[in-house]
């Protein structure tokens, strides 16, 4: 989610790896059973390797849409005073499955000239760069890829049941990471130290909503680049657009962290999405797009 702040790119790298855990944690309550009357959860390793399938499905219909973003992070101090607010708004488009974002106001304020055509210049790196790369790899930043079958061994799934959210039929199971795991890479560590909720929408096979915490500190570089605290959580929302696809309504995350071993951060973080539009491109994506509106 947050890809342009150091609380960005935490989020951007952790987002998939609970997306991808999803798969693994409701393979292995297939078996639990419902509660009170309403009926037990489908076959849920069937339920999941359908959401992943149709994830991929949709990959192509997310390349017709653009959409706003609009991004605010607070400082805090160690009293949870705020301190300092930054804002920022982004076109955010897709290609080839990866997600680029175009900043283009900094605290209410359009770009500068400069500014402008020093983003323009990043956008199209990253244009380049998205044609190239598969999707499910990163643009920037470390990889998150991960086996779903060795998450089943680093995290359990506990309490699946089946409510109403948001007037839709949907799946819901909490899950928690197995601290004494072994594992290996940033993606499984990261797994292993994190708790929440998994929100599915049965109807659309979509993950309508995720809420995850850190039960434990979690060290990135061995601890030299960063130290995210426990007690730091997250949550993910999306919702369907125009009756053909999901996309991000919104997110909200508190961390506190120590970066570089010197610097401690305390922020908290809101994100909004907005105004999806379909969009025909008539050159190179990212670079000549033209709205065509909602679909009716």
């Amino acid at each position: 989610m947050w890809l342009k702040s150091p609380t960005r790119v935490g989020f951007e790298n952790i987002v998939p790896v609970i997306l991808l855990a999803a798969g693994g944690l409701l393979s292995s309550a297939a078996a639990a059973q419902g509660h009170g009357t309403a009926p037990p959860p489908p076959d849920i390793r069937k339920l999941m390797a359908e959401v992943m399938d149709h994830q991929k499905q949709l990959e192509k219909v997310r390349e017709n849409y653009t959409y706003h973003a609009s991004l605010t992070t607070q400082e805090l101090d160690s009293s949870g005073k705020v301190t300092k607010t930054e804002t920022e708004e982004d076109e955010v488009f897709f290609v080839n499955a990866h997600r680029i974002l175009r900043t283009v106001r900094k605290d209410g304020k359009p770009l500068s000239d400069h500014d402008q055509q020093k983003e323009q210049e990043h956008v199209n790196k990253l244009v380049e760069k998205a044609v190239k790369t598969p999707p499910g790899e990163p643009l920037e930043g470390p990889n998150v890829n991960v086996s779903v079958t060795h998450l089943l061994e680093i995290m359990q799934v506990s309490n699946p049941r089946r409510e109403e959210f948001r007037g839709r039929p949907t799946i819901i199971f909490d899950f928690a990471g197995l601290h004494d795991a072994k594992t290996h890479g940033m993606a499984e560590d990261a797994s292993k130290k994190l708790a929440g909720t998994l929100w599915v929408d049965e109807k659309d096979r979509q993950v309508a909503r995720m809420e995850a915490r850190f039960t434990d500190n979690f060290h990135i570089g061995g601890g030299l680049v960063a130290n995210v605290q426990k007690g730091s959580s997250f949550y993910f929302d999306q919702a369907p657009v125009n009756g053909e696809i999901w996309f991000p309504t919104g997110a909200e995350g508190h961390i506190e962290a120590r970066v570089l071993l010197l610097k401690g951060i305390r922020q908290h973080v809101t994100e909004h999405n907005s105004d999806y539009q379909r969009f025909s491109v008539d050159a190179e994506q990212g670079k000549s797009a033209t709205v065509v509106g909602p679909k009716k």
